[in-house]
């Protein structure tokens, strides 16, 4: 079982994400009741759960942020850019008391300076002054029995918990779920029961042996309740039974709900009269074994038997049930170590089959090879649904900027609006962790440096209000990421001068449009006429340069003046497995990605003249090419009969040269060593079936090298043309 603490925090952050969302769209839509009811759902949560952890410095706080959005729900406060800017603050302060919790830090004087501040503002909303009455002990004033029984009234709520006997070992403290029991309601009765505590040599006082029977008085929904205990949801049996008074209420609700195909266990939940996860409980219990036979026990009669409904209420939604069948979703969280080491494994696997296969075909036995092919399949099968695992949606990371974007439009006197697109692009989760970063550069930079402010746009003819873009889509195994704005554009003189100035470049140096632009990401280039806490100091965008390089990545830059920018950053798919077709120069073999192979054509006598030049006829088409076995400078036999491999990025297209076609593989893409990371046109390596090592095609590299010596030797321009700045 992993750290309670650890999943609090993970689950916490998770909450302050969906808030932090939530909060930007109730800014641009402040009549959202979901949004409103889902920011606060989420403080409550985080709430909630850290009073089950007895940190009480993140309750106080989030406590009086909850009360304010409670007034918010019931339209008792109306929602401003203010109001949104204030619990944006809050969320953050949230977090910082988070991180102090569960590494048992104390909070500096600048933070509890900071809390005091928003607490005073928070106070301001709601008309109070911040509480500071010490909290009442949970013995007081209740009654303890030694057996369980019913509910003293029926219009209280009935817990029933029994914690398991490891709960102590695990760090949580029972008492302190009553703790914040008390802040939910008033506990009108606490019987305690100890039918397993031993009265012999068994007994360990590491252990719990007591379960408790709970007469609730609150207004809260049973939800909330629940998630009092979520911590410890695998290590207590809970049953939770609503107070009478509330049987019409759930009545009511499903008898308004609309004709769906539903199953009894659905519509209980949709009402809010059970919880998914005493329905998912209920429904393991139905089976049961007597003697040979298994009977199946209605759901219904389970949920009543474990107190978790009222038998009037599943009378209601048996009325309302139809036949159809709706599967409930399920969310495992798994360690990202076990999934890259299952990862290994594949790849291993993918090895492996490779050696078996090619064992296989020297052999010639032709039941041997149709088991392997039937063995290649599944193993390609695993391999798909493995990285499948690992590939993750870029919209959760687009999703960040939305709050970037307001708080630096708002730093600069901008008015900025985002739009995302592609949002459900699918990218390794690997790979999206560390484009982050780059992607804050970008985005910052074309808000400060871009994106003119609301008088120069309305001098320009422009709309007030600057537009950013971010967009994902999926090209030749790749996935593109643009950032794009609608401001002044790159200035080219401006950086070429700063450029010559720098000794980057020489004035008799002729380099294109794309080559000046690339200069922007130089280490300590900046055009900016001052230095601000955004940019300015040449620090970034080299460091974006570099990032998405690490990646196997490139990046590439369009401009005009006075219509904006776009930033387009190419990424692999996955730094993992990827198919690959192999081919042969000289005595070496080489791997280039499948999905950018275009195609395969021989290297035919008519164009061997052209062969000459760098570049081939190809249907019409001028297609530069690369000589692989002179630009790798290998030796041994040249083949006669020679082969181009037509590759493509984006619009680009060139021909690799080669000795022989070798066909498609599985690729295990394996990092180069740091001696070699830096050679030009690799970008990794593999291990063949044989035991041979096999080198990964850098293709983008690769086709801009075979465009620039094509210019220089179809006289184009002069040699100083294929200069290439990185």
């Amino acid at each position: 079982m992993s750290n309670p603490q650890e999943t609090f925090q993970q689950e916490c952050n998770d909450l302050l994400t969906e808030m932090e969302g939530a909060l930007l769209a109730l800014e641009s839509n402040p009549e959202d009741s979901d949004q409103v009811a889902a920011i606060f759902r989420s403080m409550h949560t985080i709430k909630g759960t850290s009073g089950v952890f007895g940190y009480d410095d993140i309750v106080n706080f989030t406590h009086v942020a909850e009360s304010l959005l409670d007034k918010v729900r019931s339209n008792e406060i109306t929602i401003t850019s203010e109001l949104v800017a204030l619990l944006l603050k809050s969320m953050d302060h949230t977090k910082i008391l988070i991180d102090l919790s569960i590494t048992e830090r104390e909070i500096s004087t600048e933070d509890k300076s900071n809390e005091n501040q928003l607490l005073s503002q928070l106070n301001v909303y709601l008309g109070t002054s911040p509480e500071t009455d010490a909290e009442t002990p949970i013995v007081s004033n209740k009654t303890e029995s030694t057996h369980s029984g019913e509910s003293v009234e029926s219009k209280y709520w009935h817990i029933s918990v029994r914690f398991d006997k490891e709960v102590l070992e695990h760090g949580m403290d029972p008492l302190s779920f009553f703790v914040y029991l008390k802040k939910m309601g008033d506990i009108i009765q606490l019987t305690t029961i100890y039918d397993e505590l031993p009265l012999d040599e068994n007994f360990n006082p590491e252990c719990n042996y007591l379960g408790f029977e709970i007469v609730f008085d609150s207004d809260v929904d049973k939800q909330q309740i629940e998630q009092t205990f979520e911590f410890v949801k695998e290590m207590c049996t809970l049953h939770i039974l609503p107070p009478r008074a509330l049987i019409t209420h759930y009545a009511d609700l499903i008898n308004a709900m609309p004709e769906e195909n539903m199953r009894l266990g659905e519509i209980l939940v949709s009402s809010g009269a059970i919880s998914k996860k005493e329905l998912e409980s209920a429904l393991n219990q139905q089976s049961r074994e007597s003697g040979q036979q298994v009977t199946t026990q209605p759901v219904g009669e389970v949920l009543v038997e474990n107190k978790s409904v009222h038998k009037e209420v599943v009378d209601v939604a048996l009325e309302k049930q139809n036949q159809s069948v709706n599967k409930v979703q399920q969310v495992l969280r798994v360690d990202a170590e076990k999934l890259d080491s299952l990862i290994n494994l594949v790849g291993e696997l993918v090895i492996a089959g490779a050696t078996t296969n090619m064992v296989a075909t020297q052999l010639g036995d032709e039941k041997l090879l149709e088991s392997m092919s039937g063995i290649s399949r599944l193993v390609e099968e695993i391999r798909d649904n493995a990285l499948n695992l690992r590939m993750v949606q870029v919209g959760e990371t687009f999703n960040r900027f939305k709050r970037v974007v307001r708080d630096v439009s708002h730093e600069l006197g901008k008015d900025i609006k985002l739009t995302i697109s592609g949002a459900d692009t699918e990218l390794d989760k690997t790979v999206v962790e560390r484009i982050a970063d780059p992607l804050m550069h970008l985005v910052r930079n074309a808000m400060d440096h871009g994106i003119e402010s609301a008088d120069d746009r309305e001098s320009k003819g422009k709309a007030s209000q600057g537009n950013l873009a971010l967009n994902a889509y999926h090209d030749a195994g790749y996935i593109v990421i643009e950032v794009q704005d609608d401001g002044r554009g790159l200035d080219r003189d401006k950086i070429l001068a700063k450029a010559m100035e720098k000794n980057l470049v020489t004035e008799s140096q002729m380099i294109t449009d794309e080559e000046i632009y690339r200069l922007i990401f130089e280490a300590g280039f900046s055009t900016a006429d001052k230095v601000t806490n955004l940019s300015g100091r040449g620090v970034g965008m080299d460091v974006v340069r570099k990032n998405i390089e690490a990646l196997r990545g490139t990046v590439d830059i369009e401009s005009k003046v006075n219509e904006g920018s776009k930033v387009s950053i190419r990424l692999p798919l996955t730094l993992a497995i990827i198919d690959g077709f192999l081919v042969k120069v000289g005595e070496s073999s080489y791997v280039i990605p499948l999905d950018m192979v275009h195609e395969c054509i021989d290297l035919s006598d008519e164009n061997q003249d052209d062969n000459q030049q760098g570049y081939i006829n190809l249907r019409g088409e001028v297609l530069p090419f690369l000589n692989l076995r002179d630009y790798f400078k290998e030796q041994g036999a040249e083949s006669s009969r020679k082969s181009i491999v037509v590759v493509r990025q984006g619009n680009r297209k060139a021909g690799f040269v080669v000795d022989e076609l070798l066909g498609e593989l599985q690729t295990v893409i394996k990092p180069m060593g740091k001696i070699l990371k830096n050679l030009r046109g690799i970008s990794g390596a593999t291990i063949l079936g044989s035991g041979e090592v096999a080198v990964i095609l850098d293709v983008p590299n690769l086709i801009k090298r075979a465009t620039q010596l094509s210019h220089v030797e179809t006289g184009n321009g002069s040699a100083q043309n294929a200069l290439t700045l990185h």
